[in-house]
């Protein structure tokens, strides 16, 4: 099986606005930081800051859960038949971001696949150990199947980070002998924490916002008093058995690298995928969607893979 990659051409004004704001007024933050605990605790006042301009759609409903050591949030649209659910993991490179900045996304998401959605807040650095985040992960799946949730009817998604997190639970899931999802979706995933391979990559200097020469000292803190070779990325895994996966990505995004990377992977184990490449598109750019018309467009795009994967009758391995 080839990749299958399909390339949405065009870009609009907005979006290139959007682009170079967030390459002037955002990446020096990322860039220059230091990468140490005392400046990923303050990168956690993100997430409360967030609903002051990250707000869902009128009429969400949000219902919070305590899920032992962590916790998450139910999130329904308004009108939203609740026929289907979406499990979702934030992204923010493991140290950021949280419910409230991805609220917005998330409803945005659940009410175009006519779904409800369950948004965990996984454990990060600096506290909490990659280690920690995929077992959170994990956790919130198993919670969710308890409930009674048929995984014909379930979709795992993520961003980011969260969409590495998507990966290793299902991966996870399917090793322990619990039935998986009917579908993966991962937006400008990371699949790969080989830093230094990414490094070569035509748009890694280049990304709008995220500067990947720092995946290396995030890597390091990831992976404190760890084996070396203890946590094996989604890429490098045995994909075999997965459900089908629709993943997208910006032309100009160094993740775009692990999203290719990512469906040759799928590719070669006979996993049904589609990965979109949306022009000039900055990093999650779906997040976005309230300033960038590309962004509303590919929440369509999302939401009708979810309703075909989840659908009585589905209407093909990806829409």
């Amino acid at each position: 099986m080839e990749p299958v990659i399909d390339f949405r051409p065009g870009v609009s004004r907005e979006a290139r606005r959007f682009a170079l704001f967030m390459r002037t007024a955002v990446r020096p933050m990322f860039a220059y930081g230091p990468m140490r605990p005392s400046m990923l605790r303050l990168a956690m006042l993100l997430d409360l800051g967030a609903p002051m301009v990250m707000r869902p759609p009128r009429g969400t409903e949000i219902g919070r859960v305590r899920l032992g050591d962590f916790h998450g949030e139910w999130v329904r649209p308004a009108g939203g038949s609740g026929a289907r659910v979406i499990l979702y993991l934030h992204g923010g490179g493991f140290f950021c971001c949280g419910l409230r900045t991805h609220r917005g996304l998330v409803a945005r998401i659940a009410e175009r696949s006519d779904a409800v959605a369950f948004s965990v807040a996984y454990r990060q650095l600096p506290t909490a150990p990659l280690a920690m985040s995929m077992a959170d992960a994990l956790a919130a799946y198993r919670w969710i199947l308890d409930q009674g949730c048929d995984p014909e009817r379930l979709v795992i998604a993520g961003d980011s980070a969260g969409a590495y997190l998507a990966f290793t639970t299902v991966i996870a899931a399917r090793d322990a002998g619990l039935p998986v999802p009917a579908g993966i979706v991962g937006l400008s995933p990371l699949t790969d924490l080989d830093h230094e391979v990414r490094a070569s990559y035509e748009y890694t200097r280049r990304d709008a916002y995220i500067p990947a020469h720092r995946l290396g000292a995030l890597k390091r803190l990831l992976l404190a008093g760890m084996e070396p070779d203890a946590v094996v990325s989604p890429c490098d895994r045995d994909l075999r058995g997965l459900p089908p996966v629709f993943m997208l990505a910006g032309s100009r995004e160094a993740l775009r690298w692990d999203a290719e990377l990512m469906a040759g992977r799928l590719a070669e184990a006979g996993v049904p995928h589609l990965l979109q490449i949306w022009e000039e598109q900055v990093h999650v750019f779906p997040a976005f969607a309230g300033a960038v018309p590309e962004g509303r467009q590919a929440i369509e795009e999302i939401g009708s893979f979810v309703r075909a994967r989840t659908s009585s009758h589905p209407l093909g391995v990806v829409a």
